[in-house]
């Protein structure tokens, strides 16, 4: 069971390109949105409900992201949740939630330019 501690796998839609940094000490780090979607019936109609979850990806991963991926494309992915505590430029306690991928499976390629 040891596996399936803290495993998180989704397939969606990316809502942005990758924002890429790189960092002081070499590390590669990418941030990514994905939006996946549920059907839903409401009151007899049907309809959608999506869902947008916050990505980071870090090394050789999160370069391939930023060399192949794009606003717009579906891939599906592997990670794990981490939750990250701040306190804003206001002073306001935050609690950010984030999916750090351990593997990604491009589904629809780069589109031709």
């Amino acid at each position: 069971m040891k596996a399936l501690n803290n495993r998180v796998q989704l397939i969606g839609y990316l809502g942005s390109d990758p924002v890429m940094r790189t960092f002081d000490d070499g590390k590669v780090m990418a941030r990514l949105s994905l939006a996946t979607n549920e059907p839903t019936i409401e009151k007899g109609k049907k309809g959608i409900k999506t869902q947008w979850h916050q990505l980071v990806v870090w090394g050789k991963l999160a370069e391939i992201c930023g060399k192949y991926l794009q606003k717009g494309g579906e891939i599906a992915i592997d990670g794990r949740l981490a939750y990250r505590a701040y306190t804003d430029k206001e002073g306001s306690n935050r609690l950010n939630t984030e999916i750090t991928v351990n593997d990604l499976l491009m589904i629809s390629g780069r589109q031709a330019v």
